[in-house]
């Protein structure tokens, strides 16, 4: 009796690449397991989250998210999107690329710190964020 070969994998196409339009956003041990990323909010992570999904592999430098378009697809406040944004600047995992425009609807455009940016390798802004010193009672 002859055995059935299972096929692996999702295979790839003519171009070698892999068939499928799935895409994952890595978030390695380091990143995981620093002070910075523990200490992230619930809304600053599902901002976080939805931002990095935006970057395709060469458009870091002009991920754009506007607080109102982030409030509705996350469910949030658009406060609460704003503290959110703040929060990730501070702890360095974005960085403001080019401030929005009310006039003409341009929404501020960001890049991550995790993935290289024109040129620049990523600087992980992150790893050196420390948390603020406790408050000693006498």
């Amino acid at each position: 009796m002859a055995k059935l070969k299972r096929k692996r994998g999702r295979g790839v196409d003519a171009t070698g690449r892999s068939k499928g339009e799935d895409q994952f956003v890595l978030i390695p041990y380091t990143m995981a397991r620093s002070p910075a990323f523990r200490s992230l909010s619930g809304a600053a992570l599902k901002v976080w989250v939805e931002l990095r999904c935006r970057f395709n592999g060469g458009n870091n430098g002009k991920l754009s998210l506007s607080w109102d378009e982030a409030a509705r697809l996350l469910g949030l406040s658009k406060g609460t999107v704003g503290r959110a944004f703040n929060e990730l600047q501070e702890k360095g995992f974005i960085v403001m690329t080019k401030r929005g425009q009310w006039y003409g609807r341009l929404a501020t455009t960001w890049a991550v710190t995790d993935k290289s940016h024109q040129g620049h390798l990523a600087t992980h802004a992150w790893k050196h964020w420390k948390p603020p010193a406790k408050k000693v009672r006498a």
